[in-house]
């Protein structure tokens, strides 16, 4: 048993070992490397460049530029689109919730029209019946001279 033993601790110190010198050495990385032009050096250390590769460059940057814009204006044309759509939108909700109002309201008035109506000819029933019950009792009590 103590054979075994040994070799887990020899094993956990060859690990940490290992680890540690992971963190504490740099191992180097090898890979393609970076693909740029072949630099020509003039006079002062710079590299010079034929004027159709200027022209080429300043063709591809106005390219890119012209085709940047007219993706910038595209873009703001669906922004103002769906924006005034959604303008429409709020403003066709805001009518219906007006409309919905409205209509509680005319309904409410219509209701209370019946109403007055119906309670006017019940005052005016209750009136004649009452004025004639007056009228009766009158004439009746005095005899009608």
């Amino acid at each position: 048993m103590l054979k075994h033993k040994t070799k887990f601790n020899n094993c956990g110190k060859i690990t940490a070992i290992v680890i540690l010198m992971s963190f504490l050495t740099r191992f180097p990385v090898f890979g393609e490397p970076p693909t740029t032009p072949p630099m020509t050096s003039g006079e002062s250390g710079t590299r010079q460049f034929s004027e159709y590769e200027v022209d080429t460059l300043i063709d591809d940057l106005t390219t890119a530029a012209e085709e940047a814009i007219e993706k910038a204006a595209a873009e703001a044309a669906k922004a103002a689109a769906l924006a005034a759509l959604e303008r429409e939108a709020a403003a066709i909700r805001e009518a219906a919730q007006q409309q919905a109002e409205a209509s509680k309201w005319r309904s409410e008035a219509e209701t209370v029209k019946r109403n007055g109506i119906k309670n006017a000819v019940i005052a005016g029933v209750i009136c004649f019946l009452g004025g004639a019950a007056v009228g009766g009792g009158v004439i009746a009590i005095y005899g009608g001279r």
